[in-house]
């Protein structure tokens, strides 16, 4: 038992010193020898607790999605009707996605890879862990989706699509902002670049969420 509770504190430490230097320098900085030096071990011990580098990102972006869970299940609040539901899930997300560049970083490097190419580099124990993470946050959208089809105001066929489609588009907003960056033509017809303003593309996206969901007047 105590070289099982001394392995899973070391799986610990690693996703810890993992997440934090994340946080400090986004993902696409940080380097398996820079997490190694945070933990205080070789590089090596790294792929006896994670296989390859992606499956330890993976374990990471679980973290992310826990935390963000937890945001998204304000919208599980009794008196909310389903449209405000479905607002808050759109606002919370942004905000987590905005406040944590690394997590988007995370998830869109995985999106890279088709399922069977992840199987490959991700071993299926902790690839379903994974795959836990995503559905309890696509819980509170199809639950909201579903209350909204019950009450009348929402005419979606399949929420875990919907779900799907929120999580991928909502990713794609996030890296625009997160680069602050939108490219417009000028006079000239040369393009331009401008930072992007963070309160009107939050609700542009809440515009966009409630155009897919909500039944036809």
């Amino acid at each position: 038992m105590a070289i099982v509770e001394r392995r899973a504190q070391r799986t610990r430490e690693i996703l810890d010193a993992t997440r934090t230097l994340f946080d400090e320098r986004r993902m696409r900085d940080a380097q398996i020898e820079d997490i190694a030096r945070a933990v205080g071990i070789n590089r090596a011990i790294i792929y006896r607790h994670f296989t390859t580098k992606e499956e330890l990102f993976a374990m990471t972006l679980v973290d992310y999605l826990n935390e963000l869970e937890q945001r998204l299940a304000k919208s599980q609040e009794s008196d909310l009707t389903p449209p405000q539901r479905i607002d808050i899930i759109t606002v919370e997300f942004l905000d987590y996605g905005s406040e944590y560049p690394a997590f988007v970083d995370c998830a869109q490097s995985l999106l890279r890879h088709r399922g069977s190419e992840l199987l490959e580099q991700i071993s299926l124990e902790r690839l379903t862990e994974l795959g836990a993470a995503i559905n309890r946050c696509f819980d509170h959208i199809t639950s909201a989706i579903e209350a909204g089809n019950a009450a009348g105001v929402f005419d979606v066929k399949d929420p875990e699509l919907v779900a799907n489609m929120m999580y991928t588009q909502g990713l794609g907003i996030l890296n625009l902002v997160t680069f602050q960056r939108s490219i417009r033509e000028m006079n000239s017809g040369l393009p331009a670049m401008e930072h992007l303003p963070m309160p009107e593309v939050v609700e542009l996206a809440k515009r966009s969420v409630r155009a897919i969901v909500e039944a036809e007047a």
